[in-house]
């Protein structure tokens, strides 16, 4: 289960993206995450998905 705090969101799926996933898609599709409702709650804490990066800044 991943964490519903925005905050905590953060820290969990960057670290997963730094660890074990070479993109957002794929850990999206592994983890069963819908994408859209990741990235608008990570927005609400103004925080976006940068793909040469591979995480949220």
């Amino acid at each position: 289960m991943i964490p519903q705090d925005p905050v905590m969101l953060l820290s969990f799926i960057n670290m997963k993206l730094r660890d074990f996933y070479s993109d957002l898609a794929e850990l999206c599709e592994e983890l069963e995450i819908d994408r859209k409702k990741l990235e608008t709650s990570l927005a609400s804490i103004n925080y976006h998905y940068d793909r040469e990066r591979n995480q949220f800044v």
